[in-house]
């Protein structure tokens, strides 16, 4: 397992130094942030896909090619997240043919990229419940994230705090509700912390790990080391960035107690 970090400015300076210490930078397709992270670590890019809104063309076919050809990018991702609105439907339906109609479009987009890039190099997210990105309840069952996966024969990308903010809107326990996704097709883990927004009256993503982080992701490390699930290529600490999304939750304290102790869950 390689261990990555979301490119920040933090970061750099942190590795620079010397006081933390990882294998690949993670970083949006931005070509200018991916030539300054590969200055000090090899980089490698997380697509903005999103299977179910037909965007490949929005991304670029061109662009994942030339991105492929001049980083080491194992896999293009691919996120599972169709918008409710695109399909005339509520976000909590239960409808069995809204399901039919999600799961369709999805596997539509993602056939396209395989047709491309060959099943093993595509890799599925789960996704998270975010009422903003208007991603609908059916996408988020750990049912059809398994039916998605295997009949696309693709790996999936596990992102655990989408997991548990997925499980906490379904009502579902965080363990059992990861433990019913299709961990035998893991190929690339996603790790960050989680707080609770009242004003959103939901978790919230990509903040610093919380002890109740640490242990979900001990246990799920638990799992890979001893053999219970797919051993993941890369596992990816997604918390720092730049810009007006993350500038401000980029603070090189927290990464320097982070990055170590997650080094010390993938070394096992």
């Amino acid at each position: 397992m390689h261990l990555a970090v979301n490119y920040s400015p933090q970061a750099a300076e942190l590795l620079a130094a010397g006081h933390i210490q990882f294998d690949l930078f993670k970083c949006p397709d931005w070509p200018d942030m991916i030539e300054t992270a590969q200055a000090l670590r090899p980089a490698y890019v997380h697509f903005p896909l999103m299977a179910g809104r037909a965007n490949i063309e929005k991304v670029g076919w061109q662009q994942i090619t030339r991105l492929l050809a001049v980083t080491p990018t194992p896999f293009v991702n691919t996120h599972l997240a169709p918008r409710a609105s695109d399909f005339d439907m509520p976000l909590d339906t239960t409808d069995p043919a809204h399901t039919r109609a999600l799961v369709s479009a999805m596997l539509l987009d993602i056939r396209r990229m395989v047709r491309r890039f060959g099943r093993e190099q595509v890799i599925l997210e789960n996704a998270n419940w975010d009422p903003n990105y208007e991603i609908p309840r059916p996408v988020l069952e750990a049912g059809i994230i398994r039916q998605v996966v295997y009949e696309s024969g693709c790996g999936l990308l596990l992102d655990i705090a989408h997991a548990r903010m997925a499980a906490a809107y379904l009502g579902i326990e965080p363990r059992v509700y990861i433990a019913q996704l299709p961990v035998d097709r893991l190929a690339e883990l996603h790790i960050a912390g989680t707080l609770y927004d009242s004003a959103q009256a939901r978790l919230v993503d990509h903040y610093p790990m919380s002890e109740t982080d640490w242990e979900l992701a001990e246990w799920a490390f638990e799992r890979i080391h001893r053999g219970e699930w797919k051993r993941p290529r890369i596992v990816a600490l997604e918390y720092g960035g730049t810009g007006p999304g993350f500038a401000w939750r980029s603070k090189a304290d927290v990464l320097a107690a982070d990055v170590p102790r997650l080094a010390a869950l993938v070394n096992g």
